[in-house]
């Protein structure tokens, strides 16, 4: 049996001595060097008594020591469960005692505050720095480099992610190694992606995007990354002609696009441009293309599922689309009340399934049988449909549907418009409370840099364009609009902002 993921994401390199890890520094660690340092660190991990299936609790910078600790959580049996930097003291305290975490990861400097949370939930608590000191890696330093993998199956769990808690408490979505395999595997197949490889890699660590998909890609691929802390544009500038792909959140591509030193020539050794996490602008799309010669690859995942969709690799990649379902996932749009499906061509809820989609959520059975149908179909949440060549397009998150006066309102339609219009760099459509129609729509727009938009003229555009009911009933500027670490818009802060524009608090 061995230990599906150890043996086909890290174990296949025991030995090599060719590049993984570029770092910031100008250092760079074999695949070997650094199998080295994750067998020390389960090392260390086996002393602590915890069995397979304990969850460890991660929220640490991004480092290779990091990185391998994900490696030594998978040889010794132990689920993965890392978390946004970002989090609070009083954030952590709900994630660790949902998971039963009984090892806690984090920084010095968090250390303190973190140590009664830990403490009451009889966790033990270790420290990780961004520079790779610590008491984690203090105690690894004086272990074998060797370890044995832990034998598991690819229906043992690997990792717990969080989704990012936008509606009610945040759900531990629980992953298998078959999960991470599969969709890893299928991504090197259909991105292309070989030993000859080397990814820029400014994603954070903690989220699925920078983690289960990039990393275990090229893990899977052999190939290596230049593998930094964060996205610097200085950086990204300097180390791409290095560089043979790259994955991204669409921010990073628009800042690419606002610097000058960022050309063609910059890029024609590249080979792949995939962007995720958040929806792509097709401005972006045609801005990059005519400035590259490249054009983005735009795909669809989620936390509970890894990759769903894709735009081809050779063939016609749609802006405004995330391309068509991977080999292996079924998708479907059905009715979001019946769950009948759907004509093509029809908004309505997407549903997948495939090896890709998790388990279901922690500790929440009832959740679980909401979102994950019997038959193994998971209720993404997401709106969309598709097209007549079997593309498909998302126009929105269940929850950001806007009922008004009785009529279904998708915010994407009217953002395409407002988009579209000059001066106006990007938009918003959410819905807020109004005394007559229960909802209407408001946009909030994003000026380009230096730019006034004519509100009116904007909205006698919308007005030619869109059935009445469809009409902002108000336009709204913004210096930016709010978003998590991964890009996402966060319409429901912008809800909560302008709830009372139209009825008294």
């Amino acid at each position: 049996m061995g230990n599906p993921l150890y043996d086909r994401l890290f174990g296949i390199h025991a030995g090599k001595d060719t590049p993984f890890l570029h770092l910031h520094d100008g250092r760079t660690l074999t695949h070997a060097t650094f199998l080295d340092m994750a067998a020390q660190i389960a090392n260390a991990l086996s002393g602590f008594e915890l069995e397979p299936g304990e969850r460890v609790a991660v929220q640490v910078e991004k480092s290779p020591e990091a990185l391998a600790l994900y490696a030594a959580c998978t040889q010794t049996g132990l689920i993965f469960l890392p978390l946004n930097t970002g989090y609070t003291s009083a954030e952590l305290q709900y994630f660790i005692e949902n998971s039963g975490a009984k090892l806690v990861v984090c920084d010095d400097a968090k250390a303190q505050g973190l140590a009664p949370i830990a403490a009451a939930q009889n966790a033990r608590l270790e420290t990780l720095n961004a520079d790779g000191t610590g008491s984690l890696t203090r105690r690894a330093m004086g272990m074998l480099p060797a370890f044995e993998p832990v034998r598991r199956s690819e229906d043992d769990l690997a990792a717990f992610l969080y989704t990012s808690g936008t509606t009610g408490r945040s759900k531990g979505a629980m992953l298998t190694q078959a999960n991470l395999l599969s969709n890893a595997e299928m991504l090197v197949q259909q991105w292309r992606f070989t030993r000859d490889d080397v990814l820029l890699h400014a994603l954070p660590i903690f989220h699925t995007h920078g983690l289960f998909v990039a990393t275990n890609v090229i893990l899977a691929s052999g190939g290596a990354m230049i593998f930094l802390p964060k996205f610097d544009l200085d950086d990204m500038l300097r180390l791409m002609p290095q560089a043979t792909s790259m994955m991204g959140v669409p921010t990073f591509y628009t800042r690419l696009l606002g610097d000058d030193r960022f050309t063609g020539d910059l890029t024609r050794h590249m080979r792949l441009f995939i962007s995720g996490s958040a929806p792509l602008l097709a401005e972006s799309h045609e801005r990059f293309e005519v400035r590259t010669g490249h054009r983005i690859l735009e795909r669809y995942g989620m936390t509970e599922t890894n990759m769903n969709t894709s735009n081809p690799y050779d063939g016609e990649r749609r802006a405004g689309t995330v391309g068509l379902p991977l080999p292996g996932v079924e998708l479907k749009v059905t009715n979001p009340e019946s769950g009948e499906a759907l004509p093509e061509g029809e908004i309505g809820m997407i549903e997948v399934r495939g090896p890709n989609v998790f388990q279901g959520y922690w500790q929440m059975p009832e959740k679980t049988a909401a979102e994950l149908r019997q038959d193994g179909f998971f209720i993404t949440g997401d709106l969309g449909c598709v097209d007549e060549d079997g593309y498909v397009h998302i126009v929105g998150r269940g929850k950001d549907l806007i009922i008004s006066g009785g009529y279904n309102i998708y915010p994407k339609e009217i953002e395409l418009i407002l988009d579209d219009q000059p001066g106006v760099l990007e938009s918003a459509v959410i819905g807020v409370p109004h005394p007559d129609f229960g909802e209407t729509p408001v946009g909030i727009l994003v000026p380009e840099p230096g730019q006034t938009p004519d509100l009116d003229a904007i909205l006698a555009k919308v007005q030619e364009a869109l059935a009445r009911f469809k009409h902002p009933r108000k336009l709204i500027i913004l210096d930016e609009l709010p978003r998590n670490t991964m890009g996402k818009v966060q319409k429901n802060a912008l809800r909560e902002d302008y709830k009372g524009l139209f009825t008294k608090d």
